[in-house]
């Protein structure tokens, strides 16, 4: 295991512009409005060779900031707990405050090896300002510039001298599961429930969850990866730039996923933006498990209950191989079967199909049913092959690739996924002109 190194400080320091630099990343957010940082972001990072986790926090304050004041302080104190270094930042523009004398006298009382930064100091020239922190009655003091680099250098060697050294981390296949789906959905309130921790901020309060956030878990001796993702709104209702940043966060974690885990609300019925988000997934080629949370909030008898997932399916006809399950994150029903579901479902989205077999197959489809002709040329198919898994994905070869209608390439995927067994993953079909030799 690598050791953990903790940023904290109060609001608005430059902890995610800190934590960006140090990660080569853009994965925490980073705004002049205090606050965005709520749950803590977790990244691998190497300084001269020394390899670490690097965690980011939220803002600690003595405030009720939008509700969250005191559920982000319970972050940063377990953030604290399971670090094995902490870097303190503090703003060199703005000075000491109290709120960083509070923070100042927690750490103290903790045994682990504490660094403090004084950030936002450019220069030589600014240095001055350390003065100012000498009421904290902490030594040493590193000034710092997290945006621009300046004296980052100095506190990194001082930082990474004092870890502990890495341990083997057995290498496993880790499936990643990044849940997706509108706000208040119960996204984060899902995974606290397979956690059986609380290791995210969970509020009833839509928009709670800002950042992507990786958390490892362990089911049936089974080790998965589970991403944390800010709910999506309208682009219409998303008004605060951060807003607009957490959104593109959350379709780019579905760039590093391997299935959606597509979250809706039960209780509220499937909505647009639900099928406009379950898209987005297809879009990116992502295998999708479709989770109607809430389920316990819903009247219903056995045949209600089979209308209504009929219902579904038919408003999500594009996802006709995605798995539906109801579940219940409060309750916790059905929420462990949710990992049956990821098994099936990822042993179809990474299947290989030896290039003999496949051409079989297409040849057997072909003579079925021979496709249109084109501009009063008859198509022929000369050979298919898959070039990659996740999802499976082949290229036909053809004499006029441009010639294959949409409805005719519907009909190959169908035939292809009942030849093969692959009803529960995306297909990719790819026309191309055989090169002449």
């Amino acid at each position: 295991m690598k050791p953990i190194v903790a940023i904290v400080g109060r609001p608005n320091v430059g902890k995610s512009t800190f934590f960006n630099r140090i990660t080569k990343s853009r994965k925490a957010l980073v705004d002049n409005f205090p606050g965005v940082t709520r749950d803590r972001i977790y990244e691998d990072a190497q300084w001269d060779e020394v390899p670490f986790t690097l965690v980011d926090t939220g803002g600690f304050s003595d405030f009720e900031s939008e509700g969250f004041g005191s559920l982000v302080r319970y972050q940063v104190m377990q953030a604290i707990e399971e670090a094995d270094a902490i870097l303190m930042l503090l703003d060199g523009r703005e000075g000491p405050t109290p709120i960083d004398t509070d923070l100042v006298h927690m750490l103290r009382r903790s045994s682990k090896p504490v660094f403090y930064g004084v950030n936002k100091i450019d220069g030589p020239r600014h240095e001055w300002v350390l003065a100012d922190f000498s009421v904290l009655g902490v030594d040493p003091l590193y000034s710092i510039s997290a945006e621009q680099g300046y004296g980052v250098g100095d506190l990194m060697d001082a930082l990474t001298a004092v870890l502990p050294q890495s341990t083997h981390e057995p290498i496993s296949d880790r499936i990643r599961l990044a849940v997706i789906g509108r706000p208040n959905v119960g996204k984060s309130s899902l995974i606290n429930r397979i956690l059986g921790d609380d290791r995210l901020v969970v509020s009833d309060i839509p928009g709670t969850t800002r950042d992507a956030v990786d958390t490892i878990c362990k089911v049936n001796k089974k080790e998965y990866v589970l991403i944390d993702t800010a709910g999506i709104r309208k682009r219409g209702r998303v008004k605060r730039k951060v807003e607009k940043f957490s959104i593109i966060k959350a379709l780019k974690s579905l760039n590093r996923c391997d299935i959606a885990l597509v979250m809706m609300d039960a209780f509220e019925g499937v909505t647009a933006q639900d099928v406009k988000i379950a898209s987005y997934a297809l879009e990116r080629g992502r295998a999708c498990i479709i989770l109607l949370n809430k389920w316990d909030l819903v009247e219903k008898n056995d045949k209600m209950a089979r209308q209504y997932v009929d219902a579904v399916k038919d408003r999500l006809k594009f996802l006709s191989f995605a798995p539906i399950l109801t579940i219940s994150a409060l309750t916790g029903q059905r929420t462990f079967k949710i990992f049956d579901w990821v098994e099936t479902v990822y042993e179809q989205y990474t299947t290989r199909i030896s290039t003999g077999q496949l051409n079989r197959i297409f040849q057997t489809v072909v003579e079925q049913h021979q496709p249109p002709s084109y501009r009063e040329r008859r198509i022929k198919f000369y050979y298919a092959t898959q070039v990659f898994s996740a999802p499976p994905t082949f290229v036909c070869f053809v004499n006029y690739p441009e010639g294959i209608p949409l409805s005719y390439e519907r009909y190959m995927i169908n035939q292809l996924r009942e030849a093969l067994g692959l009803d529960k993953t995306p297909l990719r079909l790819i026309f191309r002109k055989r090169e002449k030799r």
